[in-house]
């Protein structure tokens, strides 16, 4: 069994996911393989939605709400107005860890950079943090990230962005088995449903 991972390096519901189908993918012996796709520039325009800044008051509002909800129904701490950041270059080191040394290493980079930002109040936009975090990993930071200035990364981005569109993925996160696209961290009972079918 297989799980395509469609996540934004951005996303509060990935960070709440994060954990949780790291062990569903554990429990049900399924591969997981991470991509961080170009929501803003790619994603969002073909589908539809909207960055963060430009969605309706009501739509910020709720979200906020919700962030909340499911913040003290899992009891995981987030802070609800971190630092915003352009998340290429942090992408760019998850894919090239993907592609030089598997999908568990861009896996662990991908949620310990999600954790810093949504419970740690840092910014993995800012290099000192990201090799910290890269390190923090289990990574060679300063070889990952001379690794991860290759344009061919964000092209590789690029390319996994316009495949995400093409098999129907619209938001973050995106959990693909197969045919069956599940969005949001909320749905993570439906994954796992799918994934007892299979096993």
């Amino acid at each position: 069994m297989h799980i395509d991972y469609y996540l934004s390096l951005n996303s509060p519901w990935a960070h709440l996911g994060a954990a949780r189908i790291e062990a569903l993918a554990a429990r049900y012996g399924a591969t997981l393989r991470p991509f961080p796709c170009d929501y803003r520039e790619t994603i969002f325009p073909a589908s539809g939605g909207l960055p963060l800044p430009k969605r309706s008051p009501q739509r910020q509002a709720y979200r906020m709400q919700e962030l909340r909800r499911w913040r003290d129904h899992l009891g995981i701490p987030i802070n609800l107005t971190p630092q915003s950041y352009d998340e290429g270059f942090a992408a760019a080191c998850v894919i090239a860890a993907r592609e030089t040394q598997g999908d568990a290493a861009a896996l662990r980079l991908a949620h310990r950079l999600l954790k810093a930002l949504w419970e740690e109040d840092r910014n993995p936009g800012e290099r000192e943090t990201l090799a910290a975090l890269v390190t923090d990993a289990g990574l060679d930071a300063p070889a990952l990230l001379a690794l991860a200035e290759d344009p061919r990364w964000a092209a590789m981005r690029q390319t996994d962005s316009e495949a995400a569109l093409a098999r129907g993925v619209f938001g973050a996160p995106s959990y693909v088995i197969g045919e069956d696209i599940f969005w949001g961290q909320d749905r993570l009972e439906f994954v796992a449903k799918r994934l007892a079918q299979a096993a």
